[in-house]
């Protein structure tokens, strides 16, 4: 799914203007990445958390040379599915309840 269709599912099931939601979801993206840029973390209950995590420097192999490359600590943009939404998912997969049941037989 990309933006664009993100913006026409909201449009179509909230009635507003397709340019009033592509202006919604742009500036929601905006202050997300707002907030990460000054290390903030935002926790969407029922959603997830997006927060950055520091990246200690290693040293890694260039694949084609074998040669060693350091690379240096960084930051990194991370997100973390809540239980919520991953339990949702997995009811697609696995049907309402996650836990086989048990058989019992009568005699």
């Amino acid at each position: 799914m990309t933006k664009a269709d993100l913006v026409d599912e909201i449009a179509q099931r909230t009635g507003l203007t397709k340019k009033d939601v592509a202006d919604t979801v742009d500036e929601f993206l905006e202050a997300v990445s707002r907030a990460l840029m000054e290390g903030k973390h935002i926790e969407i209950r029922g959603f997830g958390t997006f927060k950055v995590k520091d990246r200690k420097p290693r040293t890694a192999r260039n694949p084609r040379t074998g040669d060693a490359v350091h690379v240096p600590p960084r930051k990194v943009p991370v997100f973390k599915v809540s239980k919520e939404l991953k339990d949702r998912v997995a009811a697609l997969t696995h049907g309402p309840t996650s836990a086989p049941q048990a058989h019992t037989t009568s005699v």
